[in-house]
């Protein structure tokens, strides 16, 4: 079975492949020839991910899956959320998001937090969404140098290391993606049949 994975993010990919059966073949958005960025416009994960699926599926044909992603903060009312990408602005990094979190924290002893995933999955005209949520906290400063993202102030509950400290086997056992791309292989290991 071939389908697109539609993300422009090489460590996602990389990620994720990990977790894929080799009967899948996985394509990337250049593979395709699909160059532009497709804009997160929804208001929710879900939203984004089934958005951005949709886009390859009418403007490529191919069968796809997406994903999207939110940091959720208890203390910050969910806040980034939807908007973890883009927490510092439209152009932030990763290092620009993380350190506008860590200052909107600064001085909050209560830093519980999930990470959540949703990937959406577009086969012919049908949608599947499968979600995966990974409690956890927030730290006060950054460890490890593994991971992208937030992974380096995001422990998750009951283990003593970041994201960022763990090696790629350990995340793929816990991860709010790892969780919710199980789900997803479960799905399509049905369709072999």
């Amino acid at each position: 079975m071939e389908l697109v994975f539609a993300t422009n993010n090489q460590n996602k990919v990389k990620e994720l492949t990990k977790l894929l059966p080799a009967h899948l073949k996985i394509l990337s958005l250049k593979d395709i020839g699909c160059m532009e960025d497709i804009a997160e416009t929804e208001d929710t994960i879900a939203g984004n991910a089934k958005l951005k699926a949709a886009h390859v599926k009418n403007n490529y044909g191919y069968d796809c899956f997406a994903d999207d992603t939110g940091l959720m903060v208890d203390a910050l009312n969910g806040a980034p959320g939807v908007y973890s990408a883009r927490y510092a602005g439209e152009k932030a990094d990763a290092e620009q998001n993380m350190q506008k979190l860590l200052n909107e924290l600064n001085g909050i002893e209560y830093r519980k937090a999930q990470f959540k995933t949703v990937i959406s999955l577009k086969l012919g005209e049908k949608d599947y969404l499968f979600e995966g949520i990974c409690k956890g906290n927030i730290l006060y400063k950054k460890q490890g140098i593994k991971g992208f993202g937030y992974d380096p102030i995001f422990q998750p509950l009951g283990y003593i290391r970041s994201f960022a400290e763990m090696d790629l086997a350990k995340k793929n056992k816990i991860s709010h993606r790892a969780l919710a791309t199980k789900k997803l292989v479960a799905f399509l290991n049905t369709l072999k049949h």
